[in-house]
C-alpha cells in the first residue's frame, strides 16, 4: 500500500507542474470534456487534490498508527474528501469568481450610465465616459432625444448604431413636485 500512497503523492505534484507550466492548455481540455454541465466541483485541480491527500493521509497514518488497512484507507478516503471540499471552496470557487474579463460588446452599454467629457450638439457628435468592465472607456456619442447636452453632465446610453452611442441625460429625480 505505501507504493500506492507514494505514488499518489508524486502523481498530485507531478499534475502541479504540469498545471502550473500548462494551464490554458488544461483549461481547454476540461471544458472539452466536461463543458458547462454544472459539475464545477469534478474540476481537475479538486479531483487531484483529493488524490494527493488520500496518498499523504494514507502514508502518515499507515507510518504512524497501528490500524489495519481498512481502517486506514477508510479514513484516508475521509481526510480525502474533506480536503477536496477545503480545494474547491477555498482556492477553486474564489478564483472562479475572481476571473474579470476587460472585453465588452458596445452594445451591453445600453442602459450605463456615463459622464460627457466633450459637449453634444443637437445635431453632432460628442464623447462620454462609460465604465465598462474594469475599466473607463470613452465612446463617440451623439444625442439621442437632439438636444445639446453640456459637458459634466450625466447621460444614459439608450440605443448604440454604428459605433456611435445615443445618449439622453439622466434625470436625477431631485426635480420638484
Amino acid at each position: 500500500m505505501e507504493t500506492l500512497y507514494w505514488s499518489l503523492i508524486i502523481f498530485g505534484v507531478l499534475y502541479a507542474l504540469v498545471t502550473l507550466l500548462f494551464t490554458e492548455v488544461m483549461d481547454h481540455i476540461f471544458d472539452a470534456l466536461i463543458g458547462d454541465s454544472g459539475l464545477d466541483f469534478l474540476q481537475p485541480t479538486v479531483l487531484v487534490s483529493g488524490l494527493t491527500v488520500f496518498g499523504a493521509a494514507g502514508l502518515l497514518l499507515d507510518r504512524y498508527t497501528l490500524l489495519s488497512t481498512a481502517w486506514i484507507i477508510v479514513l484516508a478516503v475521509a481526510v480525502a474528501i474533506l480536503g477536496s471540499i477545503g480545494v474547491y471552496f477555498l482556492y477553486v470557487r474564489p478564483m472562479e469568481n475572481r476571473e474579470n474579463s476587460l472585453g465588452y460588446s458596445i452594445q451591453d452599454l445600453i442602459g450605463s450610465i456615463g459622464d460627457v467629457s466633450i459637449s453634444i450638439p443637437s445635431q453632432g457628435y460628442g464623447e462620454v465616459i462609460v465604465r465598462a468592465g474594469l475599466s473607463n472607456t470613452n465612446h463617440i456619442a451623439a444625442s439621442f432625444d437632439g438636444d445639446s447636452i453640456p459637458q459634466d453632465s450625466r447621460v444614459v446610453i439608450v440605443e448604440v448604431k454604428d459605433h456611435t452611442v445615443y445618449v439622453s441625460p439622466l434625470d436625477t429625480g431631485n426635480s420638484p413636485v
